[in-house]
């Protein structure tokens, strides 16, 4: 019965059209009365300890760095450098789409805000090199999605504080599966450009090449020095990601010189906004996971899920097709948010490494975010590109397949993610 209160409440107040961090503290509402412990001043005390978390303030720096990049020339000067790089070769524009989005992946862990700049330098390229525009906005799109899963990562930092997980051992154990989805896609990418008869444009010349290695020199120092930190335990994950935001500004205002400082207030202005929509999120989404422990509810579940505790491939497929399925209806952060403690005490029990657990979580949420009806990324690219969403959806599905078998192929073989994490780590 708690189940149905809790899940019947959270649709009921989201079909209703209220947004979900209100739904979230609804739903929390609900369960309260439910088991007769309502308490008001409880429910304010776990919101405001929601948000009270040092490593949630990666967020807000994350965030920053990403507007600091997009606005101060760092981007363009990555796509600039995997133009000159790979745009030669037959569909050479969607190669540089992959690669710019694994780089600037790097540089900043948001999806939207890659996703954004890729489709505002890349998408009026493609369209006017003869690709068709919605293949080329759901290569786009699924690109971007890669974002969360190469560090640094925001979706790595809301996981790891909710489940309580390591996130300097997150990150690294995203390097490699960040850059399978990478080949993925550029491999879905090749066989549907081969149907394509574009002639790609000439190859840039070795002082070309040189020339945009030296403009963006300074970007690509950034991932270096976040990653390099983390190893060798110079900073934590959210003293990173105050060095990002630093170093991105440094480098925008006094070496690219691309930033005024009258543009800054702006930029700090949207990195704020986005910051509290993700924030108030976790604080409403504290509650829930507070009620969800005193209801049982994860006991619950790990009782109902004890036949395939034996069997830990078997249990992931099932709880990667569950979060498939709630993908489909809701964003990234409160996915995490409101599955993570209900689904982390049967990891647990199954004895599967919660490190890894959580880069697969991530990735499928990551995915969710190119999947129709809600997809944010896919909105993303059709209103910057302005098509419609179902253009966009028809574009993206061949790249969706391609991640959904690296998904696949990371549950069958965990060492994919455990090997390297042994090495970085």
């Amino acid at each position: 019965m708690t189940v149905v209160i809790f899940l019947g409440s959270l649709l009921a107040a989201m079909a209703l059209g209220i947004p979900i961090a209100y739904s979230l503290l609804l739903s929390g509402a609900a369960l309260m009365w439910h088991l007769n412990t309502f308490d008001a001043q409880i429910l304010a005390q776990n919101t405001i300890n929601g948000a009270d978390s040092f490593p949630l303030l990666a967020v807000p720096f994350f965030m920053l760095a990403g507007e600091i990049m997009n606005a101060g020339g760092l981007s363009r000067r990555i796509v600039n450098l995997a133009l000159t790089l790979v745009g030669h070769v037959r569909g050479g524009l969607g190669y540089v789409a992959v690669l710019a989005a694994v780089l600037m992946a790097a540089l900043s862990g948001s999806a939207v805000a890659d996703t954004a700049a890729l489709a505002a330098l890349l998408l009026p390229m493609m369209v006017r090199a003869g690709h068709d525009k919605a293949r080329a906005g759901g290569l786009i799109a699924s690109a971007g999605i890669i974002a969360p899963v190469i560090p640094p990562s925001i979706g790595f930092v809301i996981f790891g504080v909710a489940a309580n997980v390591s996130i300097t051992k997150l990150f690294l154990a995203g390097i490699v599966p960040g850059i399978l989805l990478g080949v993925a896609i550029a491999i879905a990418w090749y066989i549907v450009a081969k149907k394509e008869n574009i002639t790609p444009p000439p190859k840039a010349t070795g002082a070309v090449r040189w020339q945009a290695l030296r403009d963006s020199t300074w970007a690509l120092f950034l991932p270096v020095i976040v990653l390099v930190g983390l190893k060798m335990g110079v900073f934590t994950p959210t003293e990173a990601a105050v060095v990002a935001a630093v170093y991105a500004l440094f480098v925008a205002v006094f070496v690219y010189r691309e930033l005024k400082v009258s543009d800054l207030y702006g930029l700090f202005v949207s990195a704020a906004k986005t910051t509290a929509v993700v924030m108030f999120l976790v604080a409403a989404a504290m509650v829930s996971a507070w009620m969800i422990t005193v209801a049982q509810l994860p006991a619950e579940l790990v009782s109902l899920l004890e036949p395939f505790l034996g069997n830990q491939t078997l249990l992931l497929i099932m709880i990667m097709l569950l979060v498939i399925a709630v993908g489909t209806a809701m964003d990234m952060t409160p996915t995490i948010l409101i599955l993570t403690p209900v689904l982390m005490p049967v990891v647990k029990a199954a004895g599967i490494d919660p490190v890894y657990f959580g880069v697969l979580f991530i990735i499928n949420n990551a995915i969710g975010l190119v999947t129709p009806p809600v997809g944010t990324v896919l909105n993303v690219v059709a209103g910057v590109g302005k098509m419609k969403m179902d253009e966009v959806t028809l574009g993206v599905l061949p790249f969706m397949v391609a991640q959904f078998v690296v998904l696949f192929l990371l549950v069958l073989f965990p060492q994919l993610v455990l090997g390297p994490l042994k090495l970085f780590y």
